[in-house]
């Protein structure tokens, strides 16, 4: 088993880190909330919109913008830009032969992009919330700035549970 005495020794430290890592969670105070399962789901919805969030897959696009990590941080900030979000920080990682993965972290939410040059393909992600931010605006200049011969958009509402909602949260 290696470093790892016994499995008891293992479930010990996971145990451990789970307590530990608990106090990282992004929304302290939601512990005790359950997830919604579908049959709850319409009782469980409230109507706060928290955001929009839209799915865009691109294809036939040109292989050398997708492969180009200058031109994503460029085009990721355009589309924050247009979209009317705020940009506060970015990371892309080139792989090599090929692909570019970059993350735009907004105050609204995030825009995300995997590519696949090789296949003239990008996986993309634009994620805002409030209802005054645009992702559709942003998808739209990444579809047209790409070049894809072809695309598919997938937009849905984000929703408050009401559970969320009505939860007192200890910060």
């Amino acid at each position: 088993m290696g470093f790892w005495k016994s499995v008891e020794a293992l479930n010990s430290y996971y145990l451990e880190m789970k307590h530990t890592l608990s106090v990282l969670h992004p929304n302290p105070g939601w512990e005790g909330l359950n997830r919604v399962n579908s049959e709850d789901s319409v009782s469980l919805i409230s109507d706060q919109i928290v955001g929009k969030h839209c799915i865009l897959e691109l294809y036939g696009c040109d292989s050398g913008r997708l492969n180009d990590e200058a031109f994503i941080r460029t085009i990721l900030t355009a589309a924050a830009k247009i979209a009317g979000a705020k940009l506060l920080n970015m990371i892309t990682h080139r792989f090599e032969p090929q692909g570019v993965t970059g993350l735009a972290l907004l105050a609204e939410s995030h825009l995300s992009i995997h590519t696949w040059p090789e296949s003239r393909y990008a996986a993309i992600d634009v994620f805002t919330c409030g209802t005054q931010t645009k992702p559709d605006k942003a998808c739209e200049l990444l579809i047209k700035d790409f070049f894809a011969e072809n695309y598919s958009l997938k937009s849905f509402s984000r929703e408050t549970s009401v559970k969320v909602k009505l939860a007192r949260r200890d910060p």
